[in-house]
């Protein structure tokens, strides 16, 4: 492919502006890692690539450098399960490129089979690989960041537990909380830490896998693909996604965002053409539209302040269970509810604008709020205090959904 019809080029990012930045890709022999080295570079950044597998590592080494320049990137063997290996890594790129300024943990195994069938040599090595190396990569590369108070740690998590995929499942899903764990620590130190989640799709190893499960969920696995076929993205859709998230560290630190997200927040939009459509609105509408949505915008902003004022094991915990309901961090319907009102303002509203408020996931956690609510709250009068309120929260996004259908109609 020419490096003029990179998916990345057609975004609001720079040709080059990630000059002088130096990012470690693990996994990058192939599928997302490689095509987010591809698109890496063409934003200007030397790439490193970390590869067990010899063959492919120098295959895409020298694949990258006739297209970039020999003194872009490099490939060197790396088993990220074995610490030797990590900090033979650790010496090789300090010595070719004097720094690393971002990591992107993208290498993975991904064994299948039911919990007590997989064997514990595989849960092992899944450990290994999927949560022991990031812990490696991070205890290595990560003081270096701190001594220049600049720098970026990436996790690469998977969407949660998910029936014979545990062995795989349990230890990505961690990564998560191995970010989380890392953004309290770092607050403030200049190092940004985040989580990108690829999504679906269908590299050697996600292929693998779904031809020996697609059977136990009794699906063919032209069947299982197809139920996610709206969710799907091209590898290098996705390598660009990781590509992007790295220009965009200092607003994605600390949260787990997606690809597809990364995508968006560069311009690209990858969705289907009736989304686009804009939606036309008389002035008694909009201004309807905007009186009754400032009440949505204004509850979260209030209740996400409110999390950010707690002790921080309680905020903690409140803020996991508020992506755990979502799927996203508060932060990410904030910033979206103020595009919405933005593109509102401009009268250029599409469903696109509409489909991204998320507001289905935002009224599945005010429901679950309630129950919590009616379960753990024993004095009387708080409790219908508080349940007219959480009412008032879903009935708001209720009564807004049901006005904007009518609305386009």
């Amino acid at each position: 492919m020419s490096n003029h019809n990179l998916i990345i080029s057609q975004g609001s990012l720079a040709k080059g502006q990630l000059d002088n930045t130096v990012v470690l890709i693990t996994g990058g022999g192939g599928g997302i890692g490689l095509e987010a080295a591809r698109s890496l570079l063409w934003l200007g950044a030397k790439v490193v690539i970390a590869e067990i597998d010899k063959k492919k590592g120098l295959q895409a080494e020298k694949l990258l450098q006739k297209a970039f320049g020999s003194d872009k990137v490099c490939c060197f063997y790396t088993d990220i399960s074995r610490e030797n290996s990590i900090k033979r890594l650790y010496y090789n790129v300090i010595h070719k490129f004097g720094k690393v300024d971002a990591i992107i943990n993208n290498a993975t195994v991904a064994p299948t089979g039911a919990v007590h069938k997989v064997g514990i040599q595989t849960w092992d090595n899944s450990y290994k690989v999927n949560l022991r190396g990031p812990v490696l990569l991070t205890t290595y590369f990560l003081p270096d960041m701190l001594k220049r108070k600049s720098g970026c740690l990436v996790f690469v998590p998977s969407s949660g537990a998910a029936p014979y995929l545990g062995a795989y499942e349990i230890f990505k899903t961690s990564q998560v909380e191995l970010c989380n764990t890392l953004a309290g620590e770092l607050e403030n130190s200049g190092v940004n830490v985040f989580s990108i989640g690829p999504g679906i799709v269908k590299t050697e190893t996600a292929d693998a896998a779904i031809h020996e499960i697609a059977h136990l969920y009794k699906k063919s696995v032209d069947e299982f693909y197809k139920m996610s076929e709206k969710m799907m993205l091209t590898v290098e859709q996705a390598g660009a996604g990781f590509a992007a998230s790295i220009a965009l560290a200092d607003k994605y630190n600390g949260l787990e965002v997606s690809s597809f997200q990364a995508l968006i927040d560069i311009g690209i939009h990858i969705e289907e053409d009736h989304i686009k459509e804009e939606i036309e609105l008389s002035a008694d509408q909009k201004s309807i539209i905007i009186e009754m949505f400032a009440f949505i915008k204004k509850t979260l902003e209030e209740q996400s302040e409110g999390w950010r004022s707690r002790p921080v094991f309680e905020r903690q915990w409140v803020l996991r269970d508020f992506k755990k309901y979502t799927g996203f961090p508060p932060e990410y319907f904030i910033e979206n509810n103020i595009h919405f009102e933005v593109k509102l303002q401009q009268n250029n509203l599409t469903k696109s604008d509409i489909k991204k408020l998320q507001l289905d996931k935002l009224h599945s956690y005010y429901l679950h709020q309630l129950v919590l609510l009616r379960d753990y709250e024993k004095n009387q009068n708080k409790l219908q205090e508080y349940t007219e309120a959480i009412t008032s929260w879903i009935s708001a996004i209720e009564e807004f959904n049901k006005y904007l259908e009518e609305s386009w109609k």
